[in-house]
């Protein structure tokens, strides 16, 4: 097979940020966070191609981010600005267009739009719905339900061998989305316990309130780690080393990241916002050997420049309506005068994650710009050079203001560049009822939750509730019900958000214990009795006169004061069996080992004479 023609597969993970590679860590030296971490094949990757040390989404979102890989383009022109829209089939994708001249396609994993069966463009597909799970999770393979065994990203690995196996003798396109590392950090069993007594570096933004929402300070321990989240990655590692196992000389290998991922900064632990840990990823390239490479690039790189590349690569031309660059030239040494110092980014307000407002930014080599069109108040400036941490907003700063003033022009150029416009498809604000300025809406006065699936927790294991406006707990007074039989005296039962906002209930010596996290401040109660062993009822309730009560079966066994209400929907989702993000509680709690019944969440007073019980 002629080099013109290669083999291409892209790799794309979940919420890997860009220095969560082994090789990044040992290149950071005493400024990485994690030295332990090691990934021996993508270092691997490395050093046999090219790796972009400043590479970026568009939009650090699940769906938006996979939008761009497959279009070349911005979310505003090809439709995909949340992760709830399915994606359209008069889309003109790499993968259409690689089709028509003669490839065979293949989707393997996570595509994560809406819950879209379809996957327009490829021939070949074995994909999840939505978010899909870590263990024998169900793939759709060229449309057909089909039940697997095994953690997701072995499966899809084994699918991706296939379809590489069943293309022989034809190039083929392939795009393999791992699970890996998004929540709820399911690693299999082999990973379960690396990293076990390793921990995190401190950097100076850890702690620190973003500037959308100046209110969530909070203290971040320095040391505290998301194990969960690493052992995905590892384990992801391995899948990586089978793959390019299988591959000959002729293959190109592309290896990113959907977007990248707080740990901590800014007192996050999600993304989306325009912090540099959520822009940044990692972007590994590999030409076949016949081609000449070079092993670090420092350009801007982007995800968006991926399509155009994968199409130079196989000799295809590039649509003008496609918004990024081919990579190539950088990657085979010739870098054009002319190549990008700047880009733009934007995120859309999402319905369910109102923490988050929409937000613009330019970001060039040495600074950055961000603004929130329906909050100018909030513009931030920081000069990246002086302060690679972010931690000093300069947006209204004498001494700064020439900055903001060129950075306000390339912003303008940036935008005008890709025809930005925020489109009509986007949600609007104005979707959800806006919170009064105490930051407390309505509740709902009723029941918003009843999750009654009876699920054995073995410590590993989490469950997602998806967030919902009605599950929003800024609501004043509201209450929260399970039922279970804990096995082991330690462990979360139950999270949502973390220490700027959020609540869990856990057990500490058997004992059940309720937080509040409000502004970055706790409130707690815990319990009189071990509950290990037994099957019983919790019933934490906050109370319209600012209490915490905590009843064991229909009795009060815990009652204090609450400093404040919860004032800020959390921007995490509501986690069973553990806290897998920003800890509520303060600290590194074990999951939960034993059986949830059932959980419930009342929205609102819960009025006397509504007592919990035991559902049989």
């Amino acid at each position: 097979m002629h080099a013109s023609r290669p083999n291409i597969i892209v790799i794309y993970t979940d919420d890997q940020r860009w220095d969560a590679l082994g090789v990044v860590q040992k290149e950071q030296g005493s400024k990485g966070r994690f030295p332990w971490f090691k990934t021996p094949h993508l270092d691997k990757l490395a050093a046999e191609g090219t790796r972009f040390r400043n590479a970026f989404v568009v939009n650090s979102l699940c769906a938006p981010s996979r939008a761009t890989l497959l279009t070349g383009q911005y979310g505003h022109t090809n439709g995909i600005v949340n992760n709830h829209t399915p994606f359209s089939e008069k889309n003109t994708t790499v993968a259409t267009l690689l089709r028509s001249a003669g490839y065979k396609t293949g989707y393997v994993g996570k595509w994560h739009m809406g819950n879209q069966r379809e996957r327009p463009g490829f021939d070949f597909a074995a994909s999840f719905i939505g978010q899909g799970k870590y263990d024998d999770c169900p793939f759709v393979v060229n449309g057909k339900d089909t039940p697997t065994k095994g953690w997701v990203d072995d499966v899809s690995t084994d699918y991706a061998l296939q379809f590489m196996k069943e293309s022989a003798g034809k190039p083929f396109f392939l795009v393999l989305g791992f699970k890996s590392a998004h929540g709820p950090f399911s690693p299999p069993q082999s990973h379960a316990n690396d990293y076990a007594s390793d921990e995190a570096r401190p950097v100076p933004n850890l702690g620190l309130a973003p500037g959308y929402a100046p209110e969530r300070k909070g203290n971040a321990d320095p040391r505290a780690l998301n194990r969960g989240y690493f052992r995905c990655l590892s384990a992801m590692d391995e899948c990586v080393g089978k793959l390019m196992a299988a591959l000959d000389d002729n293959t190109v290998v592309i290896f990113a990241s959907d977007n990248g991922f707080y740990l901590g900064e800014h007192n996050l632990g999600d993304k989306r916002s325009a912090y540099d840990e959520s822009l940044r990823i990692p972007l590994l390239v590999k030409l076949p050997k016949a081609m000449r490479q070079t092993k670090v690039a420092d350009a801007m790189a982007l995800n968006v420049d991926i399509a155009p590349t994968v199409l130079e690569l196989a000799g295809v031309p590039v649509p003008k309506a496609m918004h990024g660059r081919s990579l190539v030239p950088l990657l085979t040494g010739k870098p054009p005068a002319d190549w990008r110092k700047a880009y733009f980014y934007t995120y859309f307000y999402e319905q369910g994650f109102n923490g988050i407002p929409t937000t613009q930014c330019v970001r060039t080599e040495t600074a950055k710009l961000i603004q929130y069109p329906e909050h100018p108040e909030l513009t931030e400036v920081f000069d990246l050079k002086a302060d690679p941490y972010e931690t000093k907003n300069l947006a209204k700063e004498p001494r700064a203001a020439g900055l903001r003033m060129a950075l306000e022009q390339e912003f303008e150029r940036q935008r005008k560049a890709i025809g930005f416009e925020i489109p009509d498809f986007a949600d609007k604000p104005g979707g959800i009822a806006a919170p009064t300025p105490s930051g407390l809406v309505a509740p709902q006065n009723r029941w918003v939750l009843d999750w009654n699936q009876s699920q054995k927790f073995d410590g590993t294991k989490l469950v997602t509730i998806a967030s919902t406006p009605a599950l929003r707990p800024n609501v004043g007074a509201w209450a929260i019900e399970a039922t279970l039989t804990a096995e082991k005296p330690e462990g979360v039962i139950l999270a949502r958000g973390g220490v700027s906002f959020g609540y869990s209930l856990h057990l500490e010596n058997g004992k059940p214990v309720f937080t509040i996290s409000s502004s970055g401040k706790r409130s707690q109660i815990t319990g009189s009795e071990s509950i290990v062993g037994r099957t019983v009822v919790l019933l934490a309730r906050i109370t319209p006169d600012k209490r915490l009560t905590l009843a064991l079966d229909g009795k009060e066994v815990a009652a204090g004061s609450l400093h404040a209400f919860i004032t800020s929907d959390p921007v995490n989702p509501m986690e069973l069996g553990g806290d897998a993000g920003s800890k509520v509680a303060g600290k590194d709690l074990p999951n939960f080992v034993g059986t949830l019944t059932r959980v419930r969440l009342y929205s609102g007073e819960l009025k006397n004479g509504i007592h919990a019980r035991i559902v049989q």
